[in-house]
Formats: C-alpha cells, sequence, structure tokens
C-alpha cells in the first residue's frame, strides 16, 4: 500500500470520529464560502467595464429629497460630461400576489439613457419606437421571458408613491452586461399626472476614466452651498452606500470569516490530538518496522489534511449547489448576477480547508513521531 492510501484508509477508519469531524469542517467551509461570496460580490465584483465611466448624482441626505429641476442642465455644462440621464424609482404593482410579479421599474430619458448605458444590448428599431411613444418602455430579457412578454404588448402598472397607474407599450427588450431584471419607461409620464413629481437622482457619462474624479468634485463643489447639496459617486460606491444601511456589513464578514477558520482550526486540532494519543501504541510499532521519524509525522499530517480537506470540498460542493440553486430560482433577478460564487473563491477555501488540517496536525503529529519507542509500546491509552 502507498503512503497515500495508508493516509487515507487511517483518516477514515473511524467513522464515529471522523465523520462527525468532516461534516463540523464542512459547515465551517459552507458558511465560509457564503460569507467569501458576499464580500467577494460586494466588495470586489464590478458593474461591467463601462460602469467605470458612469456617475451618479443625489442629494446628499440619500433619497429623502428629489432634486431640483435646474441641477440637470447645469451638471451637463461640467466639462467631461459625455450625457446625463435621470434615474427615477417608480415602484408600483404589477399583477399583484406573485413574488414574480415584483421588479423594478424605472422613470427617465428615452433620448439620454441609453447614450449613459451603451453597454445595453438593443436594436436600433426598437431604440427608435421607445423615444418616439411617451408611454413606451423597454424591459430587460429575462424578465421579458418570465412574463410572456413581447413586443407591442401592453401591461398595466399600479402607482403605490404616485396616484397614477402607468398604462406601457412595450417597445424594447434589452441585454444588459449584468442582470438587471427591470423595466425603463419616460418619466415624463409620470411628471404630466402628477405636479410633485421629480427626479430623484442622475446617472451621467464620463468621457474618459480620469474625468471622473475631477467630475465628482465639480458638480458637488457647484451644489455645496445650494439648499439641497449632493453626493456625487460611482456606480460601486452607490451599491456600497446601501450596502452601508445594513450596518458594517465588511467587518460583519470578515469577523465571520475569522470566526469560522478559528472553529475549523479548533475542532481538527482536538480530533487530531485525541487520535494520535490513542495511537501511540500504533506508532511505536511502526517505528520498530523500520518507519522514519519523518515518515510518521508525514502519515499523521496528511490524515489530518485529508480529513480537512474532504470536509472542506463537501462543505464547498454544497455551497456552489446552494448558489447555483438560487441563480436557478432568482433567474431572472439582479441578485442572479450579484450573488454568484466563482472558482477562486471555491480554490481559496479548498487551501483554507488544508491549511487548517496542516496547522492542527502538525503539533500533535509532531509529539506522537517522536514517543520514545519502548514507552509508547507500554502506553495502554
Amino acid at each position: 500500500m502507498t503512503l497515500a492510501g495508508l493516509i487515507v484508509k487511517n483518516a477514515l477508519r473511524n467513522k464515529r470520529r471522523s465523520v462527525p469531524t468532516i461534516l463540523s469542517i464542512a459547515f465551517s467551509i459552507l458558511l465560509l464560502t457564503i460569507m467569501l461570496t458576499l464580500w467577494h460580490s460586494f466588495f470586489i465584483d464590478d458593474l461591467g467595464p463601462a460602469s467605470a465611466l458612469r456617475i451618479i448624482t443625489r442629494t446628499h441626505v440619500f433619497f429623502s429629497y428629489s432634486m431640483p429641476n435646474d441641477y440637470r442642465q447645469k451638471i451637463k455644462s461640467v466639462p467631461g460630461v459625455a450625457a446625463v440621464a435621470p434615474l427615477n424609482i417608480f415602484n408600483g404593482f404589477y399583477k399583484v400576489g406573485k413574488s414574480k410579479n415584483r421588479f423594478p421599474q424605472g422613470g427617465t430619458d428615452p433620448e439620454q439613457f441609453l447614450k449613459v448605458y451603451k453597454d445595453y444590448e438593443i436594436p436600433q428599431d426598437q431604440v427608435i419606437a421607445w423615444q418616439k411613444d411617451r408611454a413606451g418602455a423597454i424591459v430587460e430579457g429575462a424578465l421579458a421571458r418570465e412574463q410572456g412578454w413581447s413586443l407591442g404588448d401592453r401591461i398595466v402598472i399600479q402607482g403605490k408613491f404616485f396616484p397614477v397607474n402607468l398604462e406601457l407599450n412595450i417597445r424594447g427588450i434589452y441585454k444588459p452586461p449584468v442582470p438587471a431584471r427591470g423595466i425603463w419607461f419616460n418619466w415624463k409620464y409620470v411628471e404630466e399626472a402628477v405636479s410633485y413629481a421629480k427626479d430623484d437622482m442622475y446617472i451621467l457619462l464620463a468621457d474618459t476614466p480620469q474625468d471622473v474624479p475631477h467630475i465628482e468634485t465639480a458638480i458637488d463643489g457647484m451644489f455645496r452651498n445650494s439648499p439641497a447639496p449632493t453626493k456625487t459617486e460611482s456606480e460601486k460606491a452607490l451599491e456600497l452606500d446601501f450596502i452601508s444601511m445594513l450596518g458594517n456589513v465588511k467587518v460583519f464578514i470578515l469577523s465571520m470569516c475569522l470566526a469560522v477558520v478559528f472553529a475549523i482550526l479548533l475542532v481538527s486540532a482536538n480530533t487530531m490530538a485525541m487520535s494520535i494519543r490513542e495511537r501511540t501504541r500504533e506508532v511505536s510499532v511502526m517505528r520498530t518496522l523500520g518507519f522514519s521519524k519523518r515518515r510518521v509525522l508525514s502519515l499523521l499530517v496528511g490524515e489530518a489534511v485529508a480529513s480537512s480537506m474532504v470536509g472542506g470540498l463537501v462543505g464547498a460542493g454544497i455551497a456552489y449547489g446552494l448558489f447555483r440553486g438560487l441563480a436557478s430560482l432568482m433567474h431572472s433577478s439582479s441578485l442572479a448576477g450579484i450573488l454568484k460564487i466563482t472558482g477562486p473563491t471555491i480554490l481559496f477555501v479548498i487551501i483554507v480547508a488544508a491549511l487548517v488540517g496542516l496547522l492542527s496536525g502538525i503539533v500533535p503529529a509532531y509529539r506522537g513521531s517522536r514517543v520514545n519507542i519502548a514507552a509508547g509500546l507500554r502506553h495502554l491509552g
């Protein structure tokens, strides 16, 4: 039997101990994978290459106030700004009662929206049809398939915060670079029906990435002493602002990751210490048969690493299946594109599992491999 085969056999021979240990490690790795996926999704993933040129201007107190009417033209005059489009949240109801009927509804300017979102794929004839129809709308492709909508269909969205029901004609179906389940329509529809309807925020397109810092500073400086100061930031920064409303998510995720790794280390170290202590006599017999201290050390550490690796693979596999299942259930939701598990995340947690096995087994294995042979043969534990 090879050394690797002996390691695997010994690691799994006491199933009453090895199985619970592996399951404990698997559960910990599952939690670690979830936390790291959230970290990667929230703080590392971007919104596509074109997102580097997009900037959002809103009131400094977030969505508590709308933007004054004259801000749009003033923002457009800032050097480096290529296009400006309003972004407004309607938040109405479509066929109340089913969760799939809840999706974002945004109001904008059809003439400018696709100049800012140049990475949205949509046929030019559909763009023209949307711009010519005051009641026109464009729909994300996955949402259209889910609802069974086609070009020319007429849908009604009931107002929740605004006393108006939108009767919209689907004029276009677009494909964004990142799943963004939603519908966009002409905000003039709401403004003509509701006197107090104003723009919530503006999305800007910069000429070059180098213009972005200058634009952010120039816009906020322009309105610093006005009744409605602004906050201008990137799309990713706005996403992180939403997340920060839940609290210090970054610290929470990091704390959970550290706690999980510490828990795995304790479980694995305790198991290995008990296992090696009980095998003191066996190790001494191996030494009398010609196994060197280094070979015994390799065997014992290998068992610890093997057990942790099995637990890591099981936990990572469950996490992968979980996120794939969520992506399938929410295939047309923007969360499907955000909460996705990546290959580097899987590789990282497997490496963590291996390192935990190594660290938890190295000390008891070192001591066990150097037990006096005579004393070890007399050991009755």
